[in-house]
């Protein structure tokens, strides 16, 4: 067994331990920092760990190494950097704004979810529910994602000017949203519960949406959501198998549009732009105005942010009361 030094102070919440520990997370340098309490404006020479159940609240702190947020644990940054990946395990919790993470973060199982605002990552996964009782959250807003996103579980919306230079690819999610937004690589939206919403958004590769059972609505009316502005689509856009209606309105499409075996079937607006064509059965209905749509899309997007900003007042309160961890 590797020695281990344990530093322990009158006021320390945080320790210090020499080796990667048996159940901790995996070290990438020689020493991990736990953390429960509040930091500061300081570098921590390694990597760091939240333990279970356990709230760390960071304030312009820099992480050299990788972070680990144990099950039922809470991050939460502001201004900060981390050198390496960000991993969360089962009920965990990331909270980052204005904000870098140089690595990956991933979302185990189960996670509570990932809130990140006028931050920047890597490629960002959200692994399946699984048998978790938990279903995750992955909201990014104004922050831009270096890789690709891949949700397999939970609630994604990405806002406000969020850049993802790879793809996005989500399968069995609760819904999938991109508003004002832009996508390098291509998107997919697969299998979703109550369906996804594409609005003022470009995305430069293939647009695949199938599967979906809420409907999918691409641009600014339809039954989902009632936003201001439709997209540019790089390449051939297709919704396929959808129940729930499928709205394609105000878009530039830089291919085909494919609307094949959606109940109803799909209702294009005649004001899209679409070079290649459109392929497949149309409805006759006129487009939902905006507004009636507005509420219900209000409602979810409400429901999210309310069970982040929940999530995110807690942990504060709790490392706040455990006092300055020593880092």
């Amino acid at each position: 067994m590797s020695r281990r030094l344990v530093v322990h102070l009158a006021t320390a919440t945080a320790v210090v331990t020499a080796g990667v520990l048996a159940g901790a997370a995996p070290a990438s340098a020689d020493l991990v920092t736990y953390c429960i309490g509040t930091g500061g404006a300081v570098t921590v020479p390694n990597d760091l760990y939240v333990p279970p159940n356990e709230s760390c609240a960071l304030t312009g702190t820099t992480i050299t190494g990788n972070v680990s947020v144990a099950a039922g644990a809470n991050l939460v940054v502001a201004g900060g950097h981390v050198s390496g990946n960000v991993s969360v395990a089962s009920n965990g919790y990331l909270d980052a704004s204005d904000s870098a993470v140089g690595g990956t973060v991933v979302v185990a199982s189960g996670g509570y979810g990932v809130y990140l605002k006028s931050a920047s990552t890597g490629a960002i996964t959200v692994r399946a529910k699984g048998s978790s009782t938990v279903d995750s959250f992955l909201f990014v807003e104004e922050s831009t994602v270096t890789g690709t996103v891949t949700a397999n579980a939970g609630e994604v919306r990405l806002d406000q000017n969020t850049q993802v230079t790879g793809s996005v690819n989500s399968s069995g999610s609760y819904y999938t949203d991109v508003h004002d937004s832009f996508v390098d690589g291509q998107l997919s939206v697969l299998n979703s519960a109550t369906g996804s919403v594409v609005c003022g958004s470009a995305v430069r590769g293939k647009s695949t949406f199938a599967g979906n059972l809420g409907g999918v609505q691409i641009g600014p009316n339809g039954n989902l959501d009632g936003c201001a502005s439709g997209g540019y689509f790089g390449r051939d856009v297709a919704v396929t198998n959808t129940t729930g209606g499928v709205t394609v309105d105000d878009n530039i499409i830089d291919g085909s549009l494919t609307v094949q075996s959606n109940t109803p079937a799909a209702v294009v607006a005649p004001n899209n732009r679409i070079r290649g064509g459109v392929i497949g059965d149309q409805g006759a209905a006129a487009l939902p105005k905006a507004a009636r749509a507005k509420a219900s899309a209000a409602e979810r997007e409400r429901q999210g942010e309310d069970r982040a900003a929940e999530r995110r007042t807690g942990a504060v309160a709790e490392a706040t009361a455990a006092g300055a961890a020593n880092l």
